[in-house]
Parts: structure tokens; C-alpha cells; sequence
């Protein structure tokens, strides 16, 4: 690890922020984001949603618990939420080189340099962040010093749900109850939290016919980028629609199922990544601290007459999950999984199940 080289994080409006190389030494570009999460940096790394994004984390203290094992058991990850790290570049204020955890194997600039991601220390990462409130993500790109620079990347153009879903069909389990489980980048703490529910998860890619399985239940995860590239999905969900088996959604999952009922979607301005955004639960006065990350956001104005929202994030107002009036059929933008964050809404995966019938 070389923590002496300067690197740049050039905005494609113009900005420039200094710091120092920590990770794997070399030039990216993707959309600069961030998140407030304060823990977590293990699951939000390997969080496929942020496939195509350069993360820029606001918490100022970064790699004081090191990276644990990378453990596999039952074909999924322990302790990550997949098998790669899939963002394409780490921004954080403060690194600490020394760690220190029970569950630690190595340093987190090991596991970045392991994995070929690079990383940057020493960012005013609160300047960053306000940068990016007032204008908007953007593009961005880590520029090193004598090094070839590489070009923006128009990352809404790329349909990452295509990179980072599974290429053939998967089973997990040998619970009581069929799921469907439509992977779009989905999180490995989905998956636990259906397996420890007596399930058996058959997991099938984001363009999957899965009408020509037998399932009890279907499940739409969540997943990185623009839902615009999911037509395919779309449409097999629309035929799902035409039938009376339970749909859950997260995330993209919430945005895909609202499309396939004939609402739109736009792009947030910065989008929801953190630990602490709250939402209610329409109709009533119950509140739930969530954990979010997405970019996208359902219009409400945009739904048909037979579906309504089921929860509104508590700060701006936009959509947090979908409903059906009279089938089975709901969504949440949020993660009732967490990993990490807060597992207030994990009753929603009960919620799910109970809608199958015995």
C-alpha cells in the first residue's frame, strides 16, 4: 500500500479533491455517491447495489475494525453481502491503519488491494458530501499522478443489474414453502432471512421466465442502477400479476413490481444511503428507522388504481414500498435485511410468508 501517493477525485462539474492512495493503486471512474451509515463498511462494499459508484463514506473514521473471514456457508457468505467487492472506488476522511476486532482477519487497504479496488484517504468528506447535496451525484474519477487518466462513466447508460446477477438458475434450502427468488444483485442477508422462515429459495437471473416454475411465493430483490434496463423483468412480472401468488419487493424490487403495475420512476437528486431514515406505514402512526440505499425512487402520483403506497419516507415524502388493494402484492424501497443497519422491518419477510397458503 502505497499512502504517500496523491490522488485526485475529479467531479465532472469541475471540483477537485485532494488525498492520499490507500488500496489498490490505479485510475477509476463511476458516479461519486454517498453514505452517512456510521458502521458497516464490510456489507456496504460487497452490496451489489452500488455496482458502477464510487463511495464516499461521511462517517470520519474508516477501517478501525478491519475486514473479517471470508467464510462460506449453505453457498453464501457469512459475513458479506456477496462474493466481490463491487464498488468502483472508496473515499473516506480518516483510515486507520492500526485495527482491531475479534472477528478482524486482515485490514481493510489489504482486502481493497486484494480485490484490484482503489481507494482514497484524507478527503474532506463533509465538503464532499455538501458538493454533492447541493448539486446532485455526479461523475467522478480518481486521477493518479503519472498514470493514464481514464474517461467519466455514464454509469445510468449500463444495465448493472445485468453484471451483477446470478447466470443460471440457483437452489438454496429445503424448507416448506417454493420462493422465487428474482435476483437483480441481491444481498446474501436476504437470502438468510428467508432460509431461517423454512423456505426453499430457487434463485433465478433478473431476465428469467420463471412462469415456468412451480413456487409457492416470488420474491424481486434489490439491485444496482437505472430500472429503465429491466424490461424483461417487467414484463414477467406483469404476467405474475395476472395471478393470486404473494409478490414481495425490495428496493429495486419496489421500483420493478410499481413499473410492472404501470408506475414510472424517476432519479433522486442524491439519492437514501444510510442507517437512519425513517419512514411510516401508510394509514397509520406507526414509524420504522430503515436502512437505504437507492437512487431511484417511485412516483406516487404515477399508480394505478388498484395499488397504493404502503410506506412514505418521513424526511422528503417519496415513496418507501407499494401495495395491492385486493391481491396479495406488496414492495418496501427500504431493507428490512439490513446488513447493516437496523432490523426494525425484518417482520415484513413473516409478513410475506403468512400471505402463502397451506
Amino acid at each position: 500500500m502505497n499512502t504517500t501517493k496523491v490522488v485526485q477525485l475529479v467531479l465532472e462539474n469541475g471540483t477537485i479533491f485532494y488525498g492520499k492512495s490507500f488500496g489498490y493503486a490505479k485510475p477509476t471512474a463511476g458516479e461519486v455517491v454517498f453514505s452517512t451509515a456510521m458502521v458497516g463498511y464490510p456489507e456496504s462494499l460487497t452490496d451489489p447495489s452500488y455496482a458502477g459508484q464510487i463511495l464516499t463514506v461521511t462517517y470520519p473514521l474508516i477501517g478501525n475494525y478491519g475486514v473479517p473471514a471470508d467464510i462460506i456457508e449453505n453457498q453464501l457468505s457469512v459475513y458479506y453481502e456477496s462474493e466481490i467487492i463491487h464498488v468502483k472506488g472508496l473515499v473516506i476522511s480518516d483510515y486507520s491503519f492500526k485495527y482491531s476486532h475479534w472477528n478482524a482477519q486482515r485490514s481493510l487497504s489489504d482486502w481493497l488491494e486484494e480485490q484490484r479496488i482503489p481507494g482514497i484517504y484524507g478527503v474532506d468528506t463533509r465538503e464532499l458530501t455538501k458538493v454533492l447535496r447541493e448539486a446532485g451525484s455526479m461523475k467522478g474519477r480518481f486521477v493518479y499522478p503519472d498514470e493514464e487518466e481514464v474517461p467519466f462513466l455514464d454509469t445510468d447508460s449500463v444495465n448493472w443489474v445485468a453484471e451483477v446477477s446470478c447466470k443460471d438458475v440457483l437452489t438454496y434450502g429445503n424448507g416448506s414453502k417454493r420462493i422465487v427468488l428474482v435476483d437483480c444483485g441481491v444481498k446474501h442477508n436476504i437470502l438468510r432471512c428467508l432460509l431461517k422462515r423454512d423456505v426453499t429459495i430457487i434463485r433465478v437471473p433478473w431476465d428469467y421466465d420463471f412462469s415456468t416454475l412451480e413456487y409457492d411465493g416470488l420474491f424481486v430483490s434489490n439491485g444496482p442502477g437505472n430500472p429503465e434496463h429491466c424490461q424483461a423483468t417487467i414484463h414477467h412480472l406483469r404476467k405474475a400479476l395476472t395471478e393470486d401468488k404473494p409478490i414481495f419487493g425490495i428496493c429495486m424490487g419496489n421500483q420493478l413490481l410499481s413499473m410492472a403495475g404501470g408506475a414510472s420512476t424517476y432519479k433522486l437528486k442524491y439519492g437514501h444511503r444510510s442507517h437512519n431514515q425513517p419512514v411510516r406505514m401508510v394509514g397509520t402512526e406507526r414509524c420504522f428507522i430503515t436502512s437505504q440505499n437507492h437512487g431511484y425512487a417511485v412516483d406516487n402520483h404515477t399508480l394505478g388504481a388498484d395499488w397504493e403506497p404502503l410506506f412514505i419516507n418521513l424526511n422528503d415524502e417519496t415513496n418507501e414500498g407499494i401495495r395491492h388493494k385486493t391481491k396479495p402484492f406488496f414492495s418496501a424501497q427500504f431493507h428490512p435485511e439490513a446488513s447493516s443497519g437496523p432490523t426494525d422491518t425484518e417482520f415484513l419477510f413473516d409478513d410475506f410468508l403468512a400471505l402463502i397458503k397451506d
